[in-house]
């Protein structure tokens, strides 16, 4: 397949803001992709490119979200920094969940971007609880903290190894994608998690053992596709007894290739 012919996937960013602790870069703004994510899209024929954060000059020919929104075909939001809880009218119940706030504004702002022509969007992890957010749900700043007797969601020893079951909720578009499958293994690497689920969205998969959401999907399907998950499908190792995350991609990226077929249209 010539590169003409493969889907362009915009990749949010995450951010290193400027540290003077560092050992280098101290003084700069440090944007950046975890690379197993970028090769778990790449593994499906997709070209991968890193959406960087515009200048925000008025410039004559500066680089705009809405630029980014026109040239590719799709938008993944990946894991990363807390979400600020002033984003969902909250305020930090500690210092060290206070978020990121300039992230924030910026994975709205390419959601925005994206939706407004109509481009699918999909979240794993901070950008399934940043997608809530964006449209009105809030979250738990920190489920130890505020939900009794939940699971051990984040285990900073065995990281990517942390694993629980998750159920699948029947007659939804996730159940579908894994007939017959009611309960899978995934990794669980968050301390935030939906509390208020946006309207705009339905739960398609909770954790076992706590009712945490670990998947929505968007509920109009005259609307564009936005669909995400709490889980890491870019840590699953092929092989394993967790879920296989094919199905999830492969349901992405064929929205991708039908927005882009009736845009060309």
């Amino acid at each position: 397949m010539t590169a003409a012919r493969r889907l362009k996937i915009g990749l949010s960013a995450c951010f290193s803001h400027a540290d003077p602790t560092r050992s280098f870069f101290s003084g700069k703004t440090l944007q950046y992709v975890e690379q197993s994510i970028a090769h778990w899209l790449m593994s499906s024929g997709a070209m991968v490119v890193m959406v960087p954060c515009p200048t925000g000059s008025t410039q004559r020919g500066d680089v705009t979200y809405a630029h980014y929104a026109q040239w590719l075909d799709g938008l993944v939001l990946h894991g990363g920094a807390d979400v600020w809880p002033g984003s969902y009218g909250e305020t930090p119940l500690e210092e060290k969940w206070s978020g990121d706030r300039l992230r924030d504004d910026y994975d709205k702002a390419l959601v925005t971007a994206f939706e407004a022509l109509g481009k699918p969007v999909f979240g794993i992890c901070r950008g399934l609880q940043l997608l809530n957010v964006a449209y009105g749900g809030t979250l738990y700043q920190d489920i130890g903290t505020q939900v009794p007797d939940a699971f051990v969601h984040r285990d900073a020893d065995t990281y990517d190894l942390n694993f629980h079951s998750v159920d699948i909720v029947p007659g939804t578009k996730l159940s579908a994608l894994y007939p017959g499958v009611e309960r899978a293994r995934v990794n669980s690497i968050h301390h935030q998690a939906i509390k208020d689920l946006s309207p705009e969205f339905e739960a398609e998969a909770y954790s076992a053992t706590d009712g945490i959401v670990e998947a929505i999907r968007r509920k109009d399907p005259a609307k564009s596709y936005i669909a995400a998950l709490q889980w890491h499908p870019e840590f699953h190792k092929s092989g394993s007894d967790t879920i296989d995350d094919g199905a999830v991609l492969k349901d992405f990226l064929t929205a991708v290739a039908a927005a882009k077929s009736r845009a060309l249209a």
